[in-house]
């Protein structure tokens, strides 16, 4: 593994120099960014994935732990990532980590404020993660580093404005202008799935009533399904029979499969969760109007199932339909892969300012050992 750990100034404060240029300088610098290979780290509910990640997106090895007792102590996942990242180091030359979370991370990219499957409040795992690993990290939102990563290599290329969207067991969002990705004054922008689109409607864990993932979601899917077979309704039939009964084993997988085979009811779920998703997006084109939206996440392997009737709620919904262009709606490229591919570009960011640290401190160390040479060359002459 390259090591940063010789440097003149204080480790702490080298890198939140780096780490403060690197949003303002994220449009341009990818390009020049060293091409060197960098770890990604995407941080689920229950997993954690690592892979090692080229310049051109191309994943070099892949890891991934469960993380079972993640719920109890923060330590525990942090422990795995260490871990992971070791291991693939012995195989790899390793010059940045880049974690994607799925929670709220601070403007600086150094703490998770909160993450809604995890025991993580205010947690600093930026500086706790950095001081055990020996090469600059950094730490992002899962739905950022996703879009990232489709904007460099994936469905969003060559878009100026992207807007991503991640339907999941909740729904997260990612913004990105000119290349560059917006993350609001305390870090938190993008939070889709919590606008209000029913008042008083269905109770979210966030708290309020009338989320978005309420209503368009992998949660809301399945909630949906469960309602209609619990109540054993004659159009759950088919799902009734494919679980043998039992309702709590219908899972949002299942539901697209059966979706696929012809099953009346699953589609009518999907096509139910794909108008909300347009009404969605349709509200955030008159918010943001971007030129493209792309859809990610687990739900959205259902793909023209969900995408389809989008597609059309949005069009009836956009706020001047008709004397406006409409942005275009696409299904994500990269897959599960998304989020670890954007945190390792990304990380690609802060390793280039270290390895030129390192080339200074190199050369501040050649120029002295010259220095002391010639004078003992002259003091023995």
């Amino acid at each position: 593994m390259s090591t940063y750990g010789n440097f003149t100034a204080p480790i702490g404060s080298r890198r939140a120099t780096a780490l403060r240029t690197v949003g303002t300088r994220e449009r341009r610098s990818h390009l020049t960014a060293p091409r060197v290979p960098t770890v990604g780290i995407d941080i689920g509910g229950t997993k954690v994935m690592a892979g090692v990640v080229d310049a051109d997106g191309n994943i070099l090895e892949k890891l991934r732990a469960e993380t079972p007792d993640k719920s109890k102590s923060p330590k525990v996942v942090e422990d795995t990532i260490v871990e992971l990242v070791l291991d693939l180091s012995d195989r790899h030359d390793v010059h940045a980590v880049g974690i994607g979370a799925a929670g709220w991370v601070d403007a600086d990219r150094n703490r998770v404020l909160f993450a809604p499957h995890l025991s993580w409040r205010n947690e600093p795992l930026r500086d706790r993660l950095s001081g055990r690993l020996s090469v600059p990290v950094l730490v992002d939102n899962d739905a950022n580093t996703a879009a990232w990563a489709e904007w460099r290599f994936g469905a969003g290329r060559g878009e100026d404005h992207l807007v991503m969207i991640t339907l999941g067991t909740g729904i997260g969002g990612a913004i990105l202008e000119d290349g560059q990705v917006k993350r609001g004054k305390f870090g938190v922008a993008g939070e889709f799935g919590h606008m209000q689109v029913v008042p008083g409607g269905h109770r979210c864990p966030c708290g309020n009533r009338g989320c978005w993932e309420q209503y368009s979601s992998g949660n809301a899917l399945v909630r949906e399904a469960k309602e209609l077979a619990v109540a054993d309704s004659p159009v759950a039939y088919g799902i009734i029979e494919h679980v043998k009964g039992n309702v709590d084993d219908i899972t949002g997988p299942m539901i697209t499969e059966l979706a696929r085979e012809g099953d009346a009811m699953c589609i009518e779920l999907l096509q139910d969760i794909g108008q909300w998703l347009g009404v969605g997006i349709a509200n955030l084109a008159a918010a943001l109007d971007p030129s493209c939206f792309v859809i990610g996440g687990g739900v959205s392997a259902a793909d023209d199932l969900l995408i389809g009737p989008a597609r059309d709620a949005f069009k009836r919904h956009l706020t001047g339909r008709g004397y406006r262009p409409e942005a275009r709606i696409t299904r994500a490229q990269l897959g599960p892969e998304a989020g670890m591919v954007g945190a390792a570009d990304l990380a690609r960011l802060v390793a280039r300012r270290f390895r030129r640290a390192k080339r200074r401190r190199v050369e501040r160390y050649e120029r002295y050992e010259r220095y002391a040479q010639a004078r003992r060359d002259r003091d023995t002459a």
